[in-house]
C-alpha cells in the first residue's frame, strides 16, 4: 500500500486590496537582503485541530468557509505588507556595468501563491511519531526553492492542507524580503485581520530599508549572471525530531550553570543552546584538537545605534559564534560553556554590525548554504521569543508548529516557544541518524528533556 500524499485541490493569486501606491511600486534590497540571495525561503507553519464536527458535510462547509476568509483577510494583510505581493527583479547593463537586483511590486506581479491542498492523515499522524515525518516537507509551497527563485515565484505563498481531523496552514516567505521577526509580523497581523478585518494595526511593518553610512540604495553587485553567486544545497539524510524542554527545566539549567561560573549574566537561552552545544559535541565524538563552535542567529535591530524598530519589515540578523576546542568544552562544565556562548551575544553590538556592514558594501557576497556550517558545528536558529501561538485564525490554539525542508542540515536547531507557555522551549534538531541515536544516550541532555504529547 502506497502512503498517503499531498493532493492540490486548487491554486491562485492572491494581490493586495488595494493598489500598491506608485511611491512603493520599487523596493530596493538592503546589503543583508541580497546576501540571502542562495539561501531557501523561510518556511514555518501551524497545525490545528477542526473546530467543527467531523461528518463530511459540515467540515466540507466549514473549509470553504475558511479558505475565502484566509483569502480575504490575506489580501488586507498584503496592503500593509505589500513587497510580499511581488517579484525579484534584476537589472544589467554594459555601460556602465551594473548589477542590481530589487523588488517590482506593481500590478505587473500576479500576486502572493495560495494553494488549498488535502491529505488523508490525521494529527496525530503528523505530531505522534518519535521523528518528524518527512510529508511534513509536503505541507509548505517551494520545496527546495532558492530566495533568487523569486524572479519567477511568488515571493509569498501560503499552502492550506485539509487533514482528516485537523488544518496545517504552512507559509513560504522569501528571505530576501524578510527575516523571522518581519515573518512573524506578518503572520501576526493576518491572524488578527482574519478575527476582525477593523482592527488597528499594532505593528505595523517599516518598508523604508536599513542601509548602512555611505551606502547606495542602488546596490551594484559585481557580477554579470546569476551562476556565479547562486548555488543549490542539498541537504543530506537527517532525522529530525522535536524536545520539550519544561519552564521548571530550563529554570534549573540557568540556575546551574550561572553558579558552576559563579555570575548572574548567563540567560536562558544561552544556557540551553551550552547544554545543545557540549551534548551534540560528545555525541558527534568530534576528536579533542578540532573546533567546534555554536552559532545563534541574533537580530541587530536593537543592537544598532539608534535602535531599529521591531517592525522593520526586512533582513537584520546576524551569526554570533562561540568556539573553542572539543577538549575545552568537555573538560570544562556547562557554566563554562554557557558564558562563551554569553560573551559572544554580549560582545556583539553596534560597531561590529557595523564593520560588517562596511566590509560587505566593499567587497558584497552571497551566503552559500553548504558553507554555513561544518561537521562540527551547531546552529540555533529562530526563536523562542516569536509570538507562533497567539496565530489562531478562528480554530483556536495551534496543535503545533512544524517547519519545512528549508535551510535544514546536521546541527541545525530551530527554536520554537514551548506549546504549554510560560517559558517553556521546544527545539527541533536535524542530525545525521547515528548522531541522533547517540544524543538520544546522552544523560546530561535527556535529564532536562520532557515527555512531549502536544495532542493530548
Amino acid at each position: 500500500m502506497s502512503s498517503p500524499s499531498v493532493h492540490r485541490v486548487s491554486e491562485c493569486f492572491i494581490k493586495p486590496l488595494y493598489p500598491v501606491q506608485k511611491s512603493n511600486q520599487i523596493c530596493y534590497l538592503a546589503p543583508q537582503d541580497i546576501a540571502m540571495l542562495s539561501v531557501h525561503y523561510i518556511q514555518k507553519g501551524l497545525l490545528f485541530n477542526n473546530p467543527s464536527p467531523s461528518s463530511q458535510d459540515q467540515q466540507g462547509f466549514m473549509i470553504q468557509n475558511l479558505l475565502e476568509k484566509l483569502k480575504h483577510s490575506l489580501s488586507l494583510t498584503l496592503n500593509h505588507f505589500y513587497p510580499l505581493s511581488g517579484r525579484l527583479v534584476t537589472q544589467k547593463t554594459q555601460d556602465p556595468p551594473s548589477y542590481v537586483v530589487f523588488v517590482d511590486c506593481s500590478s505587473k506581479s500576479p500576486g502572493a501563491g495560495f494553494i488549498h491542498a488535502t491529505l488523508d492523515m490525521t494529527i496525530s499522524d503528523i505530531v505522534s511519531p518519535i521523528y518528524v515525518p518527512l510529508i511534513v516537507q509536503s505541507l509548505f509551497d517551494h520545496h527546495k526553492a532558492l530566495n533568487h527563485d523569486g524572479h519567477t515565484m511568488p515571493l509569498l505563498s501560503i499552502q492550506v492542507t485539509q487533514l482528516l481531523d485537523g488544518v496545517f496552514i504552512g507559509c513560504s516567505m522569501n528571505h530576501c524580503i524578510g527575516d523571522g521577526t518581519s515573518y512573524w509580523n506578518f503572520f501576526n497581523t493576518w491572524s488578527k485581520i482574519f478575527q476582525d478585518p477593523n482592527v488597528p494595526i499594532s505593528h505595523q511593518p517599516i518598508h523604508n530599508r536599513w542601509f548602512p553610512e555611505n551606502c547606495d540604495p542602488l546596490i551594484n553587485l559585481p557580477f554579470t549572471h546569476h551562476d556565479e553567486f547562486i548555488s543549490r544545497f542539498e541537504a543530506p539524510n537527517l532525522k529530525e525530531r522535536i524536545f520539550q524542554f519544561t519552564a521548571e527545566s530550563i529554570a534549573k539549567l540557568k540556575a546551574k550553570a550561572n553558579k558552576e561560573f559563579n555570575t548572574n549574566k548567563i540567560s536562558s537561552f544561552q544556557s540551553l543552546s551550552a547544554l545543545v552545544w557540549r551534548s551534540l559535541t560528545r555525541a558527534r565524538r568530534v576528536p579533542h584538537d578540532e573546533v567546534t563552535s555554536c552559532k545563534l542567529s541574533t537580530n541587530n535591530r536593537s543592537r544598532l545605534e539608534p535602535p531599529v524598530a521591531e517592525e522593520y519589515f526586512g533582513n537584520l540578523i546576524h551569526l554570533v559564534i562561540a568556539k573553542t576546542t572539543a577538549r575545552e568544552l568537555l573538560d570544562h562544565d556547562l557554566g563554562w560553556a554557557a558564558w562563551k556562548v554569553h560573551l559572544a551575544v554580549a560582545n556583539h553590538n553596534d560597531s561590529v554590525v557595523q564593520q560588517f556592514m562596511k566590509d560587505w558594501v566593499q567587497s558584497p557576497f552571497v551566503y552559500q548554504p553548504g558553507k554555513f556550517t561544518d561537521p562540527y558545528t551547531v546552529l540555533m536558529g529562530s526563536s523562542p521569543r516569536f509570538n507562533m501561538y497567539g496565530n489562531e485564525f478562528g480554530m483556536g490554539k495551534a496543535v503545533a508548529v512544524q517547519s519545512g525542508y528549508a535551510n535544514k542540515f546536521d546541527g541545525k536547531v530551530t527554536s520554537y516557544p514551548g506549546h504549554e507557555g510560560g517559558g517553556s522551549i521546544d527545539l527541533e534538531l536535524c542530525l545525521f541518524p547515528h548522531t541522533m541515536s547517540a544524543l538520544e544516550s546522552d544523560e546530561e541532555f535527556m535529564n532536562a528533556v520532557s515527555v512531549f504529547n502536544p495532542i493530548s
